[in-house]
């Protein structure tokens, strides 16, 4: 059983029993996230679709750990202008184990 949701501007796959990275949510290691704008659900054969999200559904989630993603490197190079910017870029992430999929 899975479930495409709707965060933080990206479409996730929440697999039952699973965990799965995310754009960062607010809240502490522990507490249960809600996510109510689901798209689709699997289940055995059957699948269900939204238009655009399906009413009355959602997926129960607990954060598991709030971390970054490893650093990578921004370099711009312009040539013939001499003109180099260095930056680094370092993603935060939520970790999250999916508990239920309600339809």
């Amino acid at each position: 059983m899975y479930a495409i949701v709707a965060t933080g501007g990206k479409q996730v796959k929440l697999e039952l029993n699973r965990y799965t990275k995310i754009e960062k949510v607010a809240g502490e290691v522990g507490d249960e996230v809600v996510f109510d704008k689901v798209l689709l659900v699997s289940h055995e054969d059957e699948l269900n679709l939204g238009k655009p999200y399906l009413e009355k559904a959602n997926v129960l989630t607990t954060i598991y750990k709030q971390g970054r993603e490893k650093k990578i490197v921004v370099f711009k190079y312009r040539p013939k202008k001499g003109e180099k910017t260095k930056r680094g870029h370092r993603q935060s992430y939520t970790l999250v184990l999916v508990k239920s999929i309600n339809l």
